[in-house]
């Protein structure tokens, strides 16, 4: 009986070993799919920095991407990894891509593909993405305290919910430190498209805004910022996605940086362990997702800390203290999670006077991916 037992063990040791050393030697091969190119210093960029931090980190790994593609494309470059390039899984980084990334779930069932920013999945397709209200929150409120005009501005690339949703954030951010402030957007119909946010930007400083955050891949309109700032008018500006802090040194206070390296390391883990479901991944600040800063070593501009410094504000929750210090403290309470602190919580209006968050409330993830609306201090209508 202890022979045969012994027998067991040492079989059942050899399986486990055996398996331990097929998970070990597993190949996975991933293709990345980006709507710009990665050099846009924006969303395609820091996916493409995502990419390469996984790829560095894990020898089982190898990536493939294409770039720049447009969205009514997307079904043949996924057909293409998969048929030519032997993907294991795709991931597709725009929102443009969803149905083209569910159909090709159904069509390849063996193979498992992430799609960013959607909300439609399959038993072989998952969603993630990791937002920046929060962060854009944090900008606003910066930008309500900063601006001499009472104006502030907003570059949006497409009217979908995440940039609306970002809008809003901003805008209560600015009115949470400012009542009297104004938001007014520009619509340029374009991920990436640097002339046309020049030209917004201008035309937004043109009306009177002062400070200006944005949606749009490349450092256009911190550029317009600055050349303004070095002709002597200060136009505040908020990096988006990247640290552009450099190229805006007189103009950039902070901004909004995005880690998708610890999203994308979770993603390939599961499957490489075998544990990976079609689940909808949504990281903000507490998952260290969503970052504050112009830059990667700086929070705030130094060069604007002082005036932070000098605005002072009342809180329900924190009493009276500084733009500075608000900001600070804000940031780690959303670090905490969004339980401690969330821009939409209620009471919040939309700019036609209806209640859309009731006071005690906080807007639920299905209400943020849904939002098309404008908060009561943004101007105009979100375009259909």
């Amino acid at each position: 009986m202890n022979l045969a037992r012994r027998i067991l063990f040492f079989c059942l040791c050899l399986v486990f070993a055996a398996g331990s050393a097929f998970a070990a030697d597993k190949k996975i091969k991933a293709g990345f799919i980006y709507v710009g190119p990665v050099g846009d210093y924006g969303f395609s960029y820091g996916h493409d920095q995502g990419r390469q931090f996984v790829q560095n980190k894990y020898p089982w790994l190898e990536t493939v991407y294409i770039e720049s593609v447009p969205e009514s494309d997307s079904a043949r470059i996924i057909d293409r990894f998969i048929q030519e390039q032997k993907c294991d899984v795709v991931f597709t980084t725009s929102f443009g891509y969803m149905d083209d990334t569910v159909a090709a779930g159904k069509k390849y069932p063996d193979k498992k593909f992430m799609h960013c920013s959607g909300f439609k999945r399959g038993d072989n397709v998952g969603t993630y993405f990791g937002d920046l209200y929060q962060i854009y929150y944090l900008n606003g409120l910066m930008a309500g305290a900063l601006s001499k005009t009472h104006k502030i501005g907003y570059v949006g690339a497409f009217p979908i919910p995440e940039v609306v949703r970002h809008i809003n954030a901003f805008a209560l951010g600015a009115k949470a430190a400012n009542p009297a402030v104004t938001v007014d957007v520009r619509w340029i119909y374009a991920w990436y498209g640097p002339d046309k946010a020049k030209e917004a930007t201008e035309s937004l400083i043109a009306s009177g805004c002062d400070a200006i955050a944005f949606t749009e891949d490349t450092p256009a309109v911190i550029e317009v910022g600055q050349d303004h700032c070095e002709k002597g008018e200060q136009i505040y500006t908020f990096s988006h996605y990247s640290p552009m802090q450099p190229y805006g040194k007189d103009s950039v206070v902070s901004g909004q940086l995005m880690n998708w390296g610890g999203m994308y390391a979770k993603v390939l883990e599961d499957i490489h362990n075998g544990t990976w479901t079609n689940e909808d991944i949504w990281w903000l600040a507490a998952e260290g997702a969503a970052l504050l800063g112009g830059s990667e070593d700086e929070l705030i501009n130094p060069k604007f800390v002082d005036d932070l410094k000098k605005i002072e504000v009342s809180t329900q929750d924190l009493g009276k203290l500084s733009v500075y210090d608000l900001v600070l403290k804000r940031y780690a309470q959303m670090k905490e999670g969004v339980d401690v602190f969330d821009p939409f919580a209620g009471p919040i209006k939309d700019n036609a006077g209806n209640l859309k968050v009731k006071a005690g409330e906080r807007a639920s993830k299905e209400d943020l991916l849904s939002i098309m609306y404008y908060v009561d201090n943004v101007k105009g209508s979100v375009p259909k």
